[in-house]
C-alpha cells in the first residue's frame, strides 16, 4: 500500500470517527516525537493515523532481539531501530548516533511507557534529543475534543525545569481516553529539583 493510499484511508477513517488532525507537520528533518497522553491502545492507532495524514511515518525503538532472523526484516520494514538494552546506560548514545548517521529521522518515543498511570515520565526522549542536538516534537491525542496532531518543536536547553514547564503547559487540558490513568507530567528526580509534588 502506498503512502498516498494510506493517508487517504487514515484521513477518511478519522473523519468518520469524528476526529480532526491539526496543524502542519514539523519542518525539521530530524526530531524526537513524543505522544501524550497515553491511556489506551486507541492512542497509538489514532496517533499513527494522524501521522499518516500529516505525512509523518516515524521510526520506533525495539529490543535488538526483535531484529534477528527470521523475522527481523519485518521489524525493519515497519521502521524499527534495534537497541541493545543490556547496555541501558548506553542507549542514549546508541540513539543519538542514529541521528548523526541519517539525513532524516523522526523517532517516536512514548514518554509514559505504559497505558496505566505512572508517577513520572521516562526521560529517554529528552536525553536523546539533548545529546543528538535535535528538537522534541510534542505530539498529542486529545479525546476531550477528538483532535490529534503534532504541536510545536522544543529544542532542549539542558534546563530541565524550564523545558518541562513548557511541555506541561502544552499538554495542560489534553485528555486521554481514560483521564483517570493520566499521571503528572514530570521526569524522575524533577520533583526534588522543582518542588513539584
Amino acid at each position: 500500500m502506498s503512502r498516498g493510499i494510506g493517508a487517504w484511508l487514515a484521513r477518511t477513517g478519522l473523519r468518520l470517527a469524528g476526529w480532526r488532525v491539526e496543524g502542519p507537520p514539523p519542518a525539521a528533518a530530524k526530531y524526537v516525537l513524543v505522544a501524550a497522553p497515553h491511556t489506551s491502545n486507541w492512542d497509538f492507532l489514532v496517533m499513527m493515523a494522524a501521522g499518516l495524514v500529516l505525512g509523518v511515518w516515524p521510526h520506533w525503538v525495539g529490543k535488538h532481539t526483535l531484529f534477528a532472523a527470521p523475522l527481523g526484516w519485518f521489524a525493519r520494514l515497519l521502521r524499527g531501530i534495534p537497541v541493545d538494552r543490556r547496555a541501558a546506560a548506553n542507549m542514549v548514545d546508541q540513539l543519538s548516533a542514529q541521528f548523526a548517521n541519517r539525513e532524516r529521522l523522526v523517532l517516536a518515543m512514548p514518554p509514559e511507557g505504559t497505558r496505566g498511570r505512572v508517577d513520572c515520565w521516562k526521560s529517554g526522549f529528552y536525553h536523546v534529543a539533548l545529546a543528538a542536538g535535535v528538537p522534541v516534537a510534542l505530539g498529542y491525542v486529545d479525546f476531550g475534543c477528538k483532535a490529534a496532531g503534532i504541536g510545536p518543536l522544543l529544542m532542549p536547553s539542558g534546563d530541565l525545569r524550564a523545558d518541562m514547564d513548557k511541555i506541561r503547559a502544552f499538554y495542560a487540558g489534553k485528555l486521554g481516553r481514560h483521564p483517570e490513568r493520566q499521571g503528572p507530567i514530570r521526569l524522575k528526580g524533577e520533583g526534588e529539583a522543582t518542588g513539584l509534588p
